[in-house]
């Protein structure tokens, strides 16, 4: 899909995905900090420092469709390298929910 690596795809592509009704997971790398403040609709969150402990048991589908984003790319490209290492077949990044021109929910506000 994408042209200069082969684990990363455009938000376009992924929010196609999103949309056609096919399973996948979508995985939030970042802090939860972040998560709680900004996230895409039911995005997963285990951030990128406990990817490889948490892993086998919160993504245990090696093969599923995983597609993957932090705040601007750097934390879902690296995990997308650490998934792949672990066996995951189907891992892709989309960049970050910074620039993400689709709809996105937030946290708790606080007035």
């Amino acid at each position: 899909m994408g042209l200069f690596n082969k684990n990363s795809i455009s938000q376009k592509d992924a929010h196609q995905i999103m949309g056609e009704g096919r399973k996948y997971t979508l995985l939030d790398v970042r802090t939860p900090e972040e998560y709680n403040k900004e996230r895409l609709k039911d995005a997963k969150l285990i951030p990128v420092d406990e990817l490889v402990a948490r892993a086998p048991k919160d993504l245990p589908d090696k093969n599923a469709t995983i597609l993957v984003y932090c705040q601007s790319g750097a934390r879902a490209k690296n995990a997308v390298k650490l998934l792949t290492q672990m066996g995951y077949t189907n891992v892709n990044s989309f960049g970050g929910i910074a620039n993400w021109p689709y709809e996105k929910v937030g946290g708790s506000s606080r007035w």
